[in-house]
């Protein structure tokens, strides 16, 4: 149903190489990148107490076209079986898979080239056999441009983030094999004889919704799923911004111990999360990215809040078992959470 290939090659030619910056200097970006995110496991460690082994999963420093192959990888591992439901339900002809194929290419990969130029790291919990935490080098450098921040500082700042998730998809060990099976709830809620012509109507129903109200929180994605599809997303919306969260609230309680200009950096960036143009703003918001950044907000305010009340040891409760993750009624109100769990 997608042509991969496709959608890769589109993805990196629509985001470009990045910033042209001396060789010497680009060779010390990619060094010190990877120095950081050694350093900062013990520093999360510490901080968070979650034990997780060093180099349990790779670091791999990578370019923009690095990291749309790697997400490309991942979106085709979800979403190729739920294509294999869907169209042995209803076979297409060859001219509709041919034709549609390369349509939805291009569509996923005008989201990857959009993203490619804006995302500074990620944990891709999808490569086997633990995960892979991925540094684009080229938009780190153009950020901390862009910023006007101390590139030693900032690079250290952005590695303290993503080893955070790092840590915490190897430190609990249940953690990737939940968000899996909630990716297989979520295949499990579309019915395959109705699900083509059912996501055209609602694609329809958003258009409409679009031109009249403008797009909700969530999104396109929130806007086309199903009630059953929703209550999936809620929960998976939950554990995210509860490790998003978690993530931000670590970079800044171990920043001023170890990066100077942790204040500064982290007013500049977060003036940089509201999107820098127009048209930034509006892609942003029909991808979601607003809900995205809700999630860091919302969920670093309850891990300061059950911090704050409990201790982190008692937090680290959450990490348990995957019942003990929040609702995402419980990200607004931590006292709740303390209440059920604690």
């Amino acid at each position: 149903m997608i042509d991969w290939d496709l959608a890769v090659s589109l993805a990196s030619r629509l985001a470009g190489e990045g910033p042209r910056v001396p060789r010497d200097r680009a060779v010390a970006a990619v060094a010190e990148l990877r120095a950081d995110a050694d350093r900062s496991t013990g520093l999360v460690r510490d901080f968070t107490g979650l034990e997780a082994a060093d180099h349990g999963a790779p670091v791999l420093v990578v370019d923009r076209p690095g990291w749309i192959q790697a997400n490309a990888d991942g979106f085709r591992r979800i979403i190729d079986p739920l294509a294999d439901r869907i169209t042995s339900a209803k076979p297409p002809s060859g001219l509709t898979r041919a034709v549609g194929s390369r349509i939805t290419g291009a569509e996923v990969g005008g989201l990857l080239g959009f993203l490619a130029g804006k995302v500074l790291g990620q944990f891709d919990p999808f490569a086997d056999p633990a995960g892979r935490l991925l540094l684009v080098a080229p938009n780190v450098v153009a950020v901390e441009d862009e910023l006007g921040v101390d590139p030693t500082d900032f690079r250290l700042w952005v590695c303290l983030h993503e080893e955070t998730h790092r840590v915490q998809f190897t430190a609990v060990p249940w953690m990737r094999e939940h968000l899996f099976s909630e990716i297989e709830n979520l295949s499990a809620t579309v019915r395959p004889d109705a699900a083509i012509d059912e996501t055209l109507k609602r694609l329809t129903e958003t258009v409409r919704t679009v031109r009249r109200d403008g797009v909700g929180q969530g999104g396109l994605l929130d806007l086309l799923g199903s009630p059953e599809q929703k209550a999936v997303l809620d929960r998976v919306t939950g554990m995210m911004s509860l490790l998003e969260g978690h993530a931000d609230v670590v970079m800044d309680g171990v920043g001023p111990q170890v990066i100077p200009s942790v204040r500064r950096i982290r007013a500049s960036f977060d003036r940089r999360r509201q999107g820098v143009g127009t048209l930034d703003r509006v892609l942003r918001r029909l991808l979601g990215l607003d809900a995205k950044m809700a999630q860091y907000r919302d969920g670093a305010a309850f891990v300061r809040g059950v911090v704050d009340t409990v201790g982190m040891e008692r937090f680290n409760a959450v990490w348990e078992r995957p019942e003990h993750l929040p609702t995402k009624a419980e990200l607004l109100d931590h006292g709740a959470w303390i209440r059920r769990v604690l």
